[in-house]
């Protein structure tokens, strides 16, 4: 199931599969408010921060076969939610196309860039391999970002800077991508409704 308002930046996707069960809504100009409840603490303290930081109302829910561990479920998730985002935005016509954020958490520092280009691709780096970040492996981390850009259609880097707690490395990479992703998606007045981009078009 699907429906979107591109004139309200808003989208609604819903997906079954024999791993998981998502439903996810966005508002890309709503006001930080979420209702998340993805059945792991951690990753809905994920797409909190995604929502309040970045000012996007965030609505999701998800199950899934999280008995034989948690890949399926974080990855459906991220990849409903990048779709989503990116139906949400629809043409996009008249936004600033780019953003980036440094954010520091405490002893750690993290730097994101988006381009919504049209053109997914990601770098991720966020020296968690082979950690756990509370109930969620390190490697789970990069590639929910990793499937949200790809999903997204945007090119993401993402890295960390500098930090020892691995709850604040990955809790800055989402208040950073949050800020970024923000500025990338904010109506610019001096666009008149143009596509950023002199070839005409985002679409490829």
């Amino acid at each position: 199931m699907v429906s979107s308002d591109n004139a309200a930046r808003t989208a609604t996707l819903e997906r079954t599969t024999g791993e998981t069960n998502i439903y996810v809504s966005v508002n890309l100009d709503g006001q930080g408010q979420y209702n998340v409840d993805t059945g792991n603490g951690f990753l809905d303290h994920m797409v909190s921060q995604i929502s309040r930081h970045g000012l996007f109302d965030i609505e999701l829910r998800a199950k899934g076969d999280t008995h034989v561990g948690w890949h399926h479920l974080v990855e459906d998730t991220a990849i409903m939610l990048g779709r989503a985002f990116g139906q949400a935005l629809g043409e996009p016509r008249g936004i600033r196309r780019m953003g980036h954020a440094i954010v520091p958490l405490d002893e750690t520092l993290v730097m994101v860039a988006v381009d919504w280009s049209g053109r997914p691709y990601a770098t991720v780096d966020t020296t968690l391999d082979g950690t756990m970040v509370e109930t969620l492996s390190g490697d789970l981390v990069a590639h929910f970002l990793e499937s949200f850009a790809v999903e997204a259609r945007i090119n993401l880097h993402a890295k960390v800077l500098a930090g020892v707690s691995p709850h604040h490395k990955a809790e800055a990479l989402c208040k950073a991508l949050a800020r970024a992703l923000r500025d990338a998606v904010e109506p610019d007045p001096r666009a008149g409704g143009q596509v950023p981009s002199t070839k005409g078009t985002l679409d490829s």
